[in-house]
């Protein structure tokens, strides 16, 4: 058998395992999706908002916070060397809002901002808010009571886009509900391998007790759970409460964002590639799962560019020589169908991916069918799944080339 079909077929077994693996743990589970512990203890919580010139936001995030239903103890903004108007809109906050606190620092980054905020924060629980995300009125209080459980060291929601107006927009939409609920379901196994910048609450000794966050990676939100998992913390996700952050509207700023995402999780690799296939969740499910996540999509794209390069080169050839000769380019013996297994299998994964995303869209109650057209969801499925694997070999070149910048 030639090299390239057992490729292709592990390509497709890992592919569609997984799907099947969500639809498995669903299956099992899809009586909690939706369920949240109740709280028992008041625990104290300092609000963490890490800003960098944020001028157009900060006001509504801050009174979003404050919204919120629960008591929070303090709201720090670790004003990150902004060179906007950030400074002078908190010190004007701070007249009506008593707990709202306010660190000017040089720009250090975001890691460094947080664990700067981990030093003052006073709070039980820390939580970390982007500048630009709105938590919803519920959301601490659904969150909060799954520090009961003592092992868990960090609790994040679906995170929900704000802005859904625009055509690119919509298809984020469809994104970040197939996300949030993926992330649900791999919380039944404990493999939750981050708690996104929008809104993700953590257990301040737990912070603590690993030094916080890695102020080198460009993705803080990724080490630090995978730093918290090998030192044997859980992590949990909670779908019945949600977090509404802006998100790009343009196509260089998305592809900017996906870039960094992907070399953040680079970097996330060569940190803690020696716990590869370990005992333990990071080594023998998070880094397998998350190395897979990475590079299939490169793999299938591979595969993709080589089929259609040798079988024009093949036409190409005949083409030029039959010519030559004089022999027909197309006989009656050319114009048939075969039915080749491997092709199958490709239609398999994509309509069972389909179906999963459709699954996803009408569970989720934070979103419906109604609100995408059957075109939004072929677009998806087809063109914009396909952009990842050219973005992850942009990320891989600025990775290797040290480019590491937002």
């Amino acid at each position: 058998m030639k090299l390239l079909p057992i490729i292709y077929l592990m390509y497709m077994f890992v592919a569609i395992y997984f799907l099947f693996l969500y639809f498995l743990l669903y299956i099992n589970n899809k009586k909690t999706l939706f369920s949240y512990p109740k709280i028992k203890e008041n625990y104290s919580v300092s609000v963490l908002v890490p800003a960098w010139n944020e001028e157009e936001t900060i006001e509504e995030t801050i009174k979003t916070i404050f919204d919120v239903d629960y008591p929070l103890k303090e709201i720090i903004i670790i004003n990150d060397g902004s060179t906007d108007r950030t400074k002078e809109i908190v010190q004007k906050l701070q007249k009506k809002y008593s707990r709202l606190k306010l660190i000017n620092k040089e720009n250090t980054g975001k890691g460094d901002s947080l664990n700067v905020g981990i030093e003052k924060a006073e709070g039980k629980l820390i939580a970390v808010i982007d500048a630009d995300s709105y938590p919803a009125k519920d959301s601490f209080k659904k969150l909060v009571g799954f520090f009961e459980n003592e092992k868990v060291g960090a609790v994040t929601c679906a995170i929900i886009p704000r802005n859904a107006e625009k055509f690119s927009e919509k298809l984020q939409c469809i994104e970040y509900c197939v996300i949030a609920f993926t992330r649900k379901l791999l919380g039944y196994v404990d493999a939750i391998y981050v708690v996104p910048g929008p809104l993700a609450i953590y257990r301040t000794s737990a912070l603590k007790e690993i030094g916080g966050f890695d102020a080198k990676n460009i993705t803080e939100d990724i080490e630090i759970i995978w730093h918290l998992t090998q030192a044997g913390y859980e992590r949990r996700m909670c779908l019945s409460t949600h977090v509404t952050t802006t998100v790009p509207n343009k196509f260089k700023k998305w592809y900017f964002q996906r870039r960094r995402w992907n070399i953040g999780g680079l970097q996330c690799i060569s940190k803690y590639k020696k716990y590869f296939l370990k005992k333990g969740m990071l080594g023998c499910f998070i880094l397998p799962f998350f190395i897979l996540q990475l590079f299939l999509g490169m793999l299938g794209l591979g595969i993709f560019v080589y089929l259609a390069i040798t079988k024009f080169l093949k036409n190409y050839i005949f083409a030029k020589y039959s010519i030559q000769i004089g022999t027909s380019l197309v006989t009656m013996n050319d114009l048939h169908l075969t039915t080749d297994f491997l092709n199958y299998l490709g239609i398999i994964l994509f309509v069972v991916g389909f179906v999963f995303t459709l699954l996803v869209l009408s569970i989720m109650k934070t979103s419906s069918l109604k609100k995408h057209s059957i075109f939004n969801l072929l677009f998806f499925s087809i063109v914009y799944l396909s952009t990842y694997p050219f973005i992850m070999i942009g990320s891989i070149y600025n990775f290797v080339k040290k480019n590491h910048k937002w």
